[in-house]
């Protein structure tokens, strides 16, 4: 049985025991565990950590959740997609983010803190968008942009405006503007945009050598030169498909945890980089690894596999809409030739409810 938590922690100090309240919902995947408007479909148990005493079941609404504004507590849903999980936060009544970067560390800390690949935050549109959305890093640092974030910011705004069936809406990101739509099977496509290949603009140091972009060019890490293709979907990424000796990747062979600090450090990437480790199994199906960029190795990284795509059609390895195998699962991309739009398809899915002292 799939499980819903409502998590009450303090993230002020690792030494406090935290109150559990564990919510069992059907294993089926649903935006919510709850009825639209209505009750728990089971029964809510409030069990102490510390004790382990059931209280007296209780029922609570989904507009109860959504509604609660105690002073001192930030209440949540956790996310995932494709397992790149993410604290979300209903942010829509102010701009200014209701949790510091320092405090998203806290929340992201896997072992103290409720455990995620970053801290999203639902707000107000701006410039004419009908929301916007930031995200904090496990690391605190700030990101233009998350993919799989994207989709699972989607399908909490559908939960919180209570959005049905299939729709779309614009959101305000660091990268600019982008377009979910949350398709009739409950995935989200969204429209990326136009991949930004100038090399200045990526950024990267290293020098263009096809029109302004870095396609194929090799990069020398820790003595060992990778040809690599630089793209940003928003945010920055180095793509390799292999070495200079070793044209062929085998990316389960790779120790990622020693080799993406590398890349992402490197001096010729001013900004830092997401590093995409990539195989290609036929000219429609992809297998990559990634080490993002402020959260280190992740199961999925949506901006990631579309880079990817991007970086595959530039070096001939690939035709332009591919599955892509991501630890977590795939994602089907799409870089459409007659708007030059990057398309990515895929599940964001609930993982629980909770609360959490800050």
């Amino acid at each position: 049985m799939a499980l819903a938590a409502s998590i009450s922690l303090s993230v002020s100090s690792h030494s406090r025991r935290s109150l559990v309240s564990v919510k069992p919902f059907r294993s089926s995947i649903q935006p919510t565990i709850f009825k639209s408007g209505g009750t728990l479909r089971n029964p809510t148990f409030r069990i102490s950590a510390s004790s382990m005493s059931i209280e007296t079941p209780e029922k609570i609404s989904q507009n109860s959740f959504f509604d609660r504004k105690e002073s001192g507590f930030l209440h949540f849903v956790k996310y995932h997609g494709l397992g790149n999980d993410f604290i979300m936060v209903d942010n829509r009544d102010s701009l200014e983010p209701r949790v510091t970067p320092d405090k998203a560390v806290k929340l992201c800390d896997r072992n103290f803190g409720i455990g995620a690949d970053g801290v999203i935050f639902a707000m107000p549109g701006i410039n004419g968008t009908d929301y916007s959305m930031r995200i904090f890093n496990s690391d605190g640092s700030e990101p233009e942009m998350c993919g799989n974030g994207v989709r699972c910011f989607a399908r909490f705004i559908a939960e919180l405006d209570n959005l049905q069936g299939r729709r779309s809406f614009t959101v305000h990101t660091g990268a600019g503007l982008i377009v979910p739509e949350i398709q009739d099977n409950g995935k989200v496509r969204v429209d990326m945009g136009q991949p930004i290949l100038t090399a200045s603009d990526i950024p990267t140091n290293l020098p263009a050598n096809k029109d302004q972009a870095v396609v194929r060019s090799e990069l020398e890490v820790d003595g060992v030169t990778w040809n690599v293709t630089c793209v940003s979907m928003g945010n920055p990424h180095c793509v390799t498909f292999g070495t200079k000796q070793n044209k062929t990747l085998q990316v389960d062979d790779l120790n990622l945890a020693e080799l993406g600090p590398k890349f992402e450090h490197h001096i010729m990437f001013p900004a830092r980089t997401n590093t995409e480790f990539v195989q290609v199994l036929s000219h429609s199906h992809l297998k990559m690894r990634v080490w993002e960029r402020g959260a280190g190795a992740t199961l999925a990284c949506g901006t990631g596999a579309c880079a990817v795509v991007v970086a595959a059609v530039l070096e001939g390895r690939s035709e332009r809409s591919c599955s892509v195998d991501l630890p977590g699962g795939p994602l089907e991309i799409e870089w459409n030739e007659k708007d030059n739009h990057v398309y990515m398809t895929g599940p964001a899915e609930v993982v629980f409810y909770g609360s959490v002292r800050i």
